[in-house]
């Protein structure tokens, strides 16, 4: 492990998807959305860490494991000894799922006991996922994104919203944390549960009058993604490539957002918004959660033209 610390930090919960198979069997898998985001950021070459809390159990062991293997900085990763935070998801298609971890470790996460002076070597750290809907977490999570922002480091922002996150409970961390971000990725389906009441356009149009500064990533799946931020707008067409699945797809085209704009600041909008894209798309090329390789998301961006929106 490198003395150096990360400069890419995401922050909140790694969990087990254990999804049903043929009937009876279930298959425990390795997840959590700022956990995706850590693996995808490190896989585009950014020396980076998932700040949570996992348990110290064969789940726990798992995660460490998968983190080890992605070059994850482990002394960001913390065991406690509770139970696992666990994902149930009975049937895959259409999506079924439910969490279970009343009182599981992620909750127990100590931003306190990171290692001295990470800050000051960051340059960006992620938020987002059920993290930010779980107390005490939550609070601890929004605290430390605002306390991050005040001191000049990055923040990036992603819901993830889910079935199991209230809308109106969920509003006021959702503008919190907008307000503080420099990158917001938000898909179709998070504006739907978000704010049911509003089209798409009005949505985005909400979350720039909250923050004009902010780069605001729009993805729409097979349709594309379009790039706001405070130079104009931008629009990518997805490539066309054989999907296996879309798991972890948003996860990997906020980290290729981040990543581009960490590895080329001159780079122009359009440029940025062309890799996010192809890292999204690249996670869909293979099953599961797997982070993109970083060849192929280079491939795919290669053939992404994006235009003026």
């Amino acid at each position: 492990m490198s003395a150096t610390l990360p400069e890419f930090v995401a922050a909140g919960e790694a969990l087990t998807d254990m999804i049903r198979v043929d009937g009876e069997q279930w298959v425990a898998k390795c997840g959590g959305s700022t956990w995706n985001v850590a693996r995808a950021a490190a896989a585009l070459g950014l020396h980076s860490a998932f700040a949570g809390a996992i348990s110290r159990c064969c789940f726990g062991d798992a995660l460490w494991s998968a983190s080890e293997s992605a070059g994850l900085d482990l002394r960001f990763l913390q065991r406690v000894d509770r139970s696992p935070l666990l994902a149930i998801v009975p049937q895959a298609s259409p999506p079924q799922y439910f969490f279970v971890g009343d009182a599981s470790a992620d909750l127990d996460f100590d931003p306190s006991a990171l290692p001295a002076a990470w800050q000051q070597s960051a340059a960006w750290v992620h938020f987002g996922g059920i993290s930010l809907a779980r107390e005490p977490l939550a609070t601890r999570l929004v605290q430390l994104a605002e306390s991050l922002h005040a001191a000049g480091v990055h923040v990036s922002y992603d819901p993830n919203f889910r079935r199991t996150m209230d809308p109106v409970r969920y509003a006021p961390t959702f503008e919190r944390m907008c307000r503080i971000a420099a990158a917001i990725k938000v898909s179709d389906e998070d504006l739907r549960g978000l704010m049911p009441e509003l089209d798409a356009a009005s949505a985005l149009a909400g979350i720039r009058a909250v923050n004009p500064r902010a780069w605001l990533l729009f993805t729409e799946g097979a349709a594309g993604a379009t790039l706001i931020t405070p130079r104009g707008s931008w629009r990518a067409d997805a490539p066309r490539i054989a999907v296996v699945d879309t798991v972890g797809a948003g996860d990997a085209s906020i980290a290729g957002l981040v990543a581009s704009r960490m590895q080329q600041p001159e780079a122009e909008d359009a440029v940025h918004l062309a890799f996010a894209v192809a890292a999204g798309s690249a996670a869909c090329q293979t099953a599961g959660a797997h982070p993109p390789a970083l060849a192929a998301v280079r491939a795919l961006a290669q053939r992404i033209q994006a235009r003026a929106a």
